[in-house]
């Protein structure tokens, strides 16, 4: 019974120390970051676009008018 449970313990052990899926992991999180920053660029970009547009837009209808 001891063997057993041992030997339990020793699988447990190498399974607690592999290291084969911490790769993806970390690739996962530098993806979901950049996606992060990207979209509040974006959103910061959008918000200045649209200002931009707007004030040319008010510029245009006083020459026009």
């Amino acid at each position: 019974m001891n063997t057993i449970l041992l030997k339990m313990y020793i699988k447990f052990q190498e399974l607690a120390n592999r290291e084969d899926g911490q790769d993806l992991v970390e690739y996962a999180l530098v993806v979901a970051l950049i996606a992060f920053g990207a979209t509040a660029g974006m959103k910061a970009l959008a918000g200045g676009l649209n200002t931009a547009f707007g004030q040319i837009s008010t510029t245009l209808g006083s020459y026009v008018s």
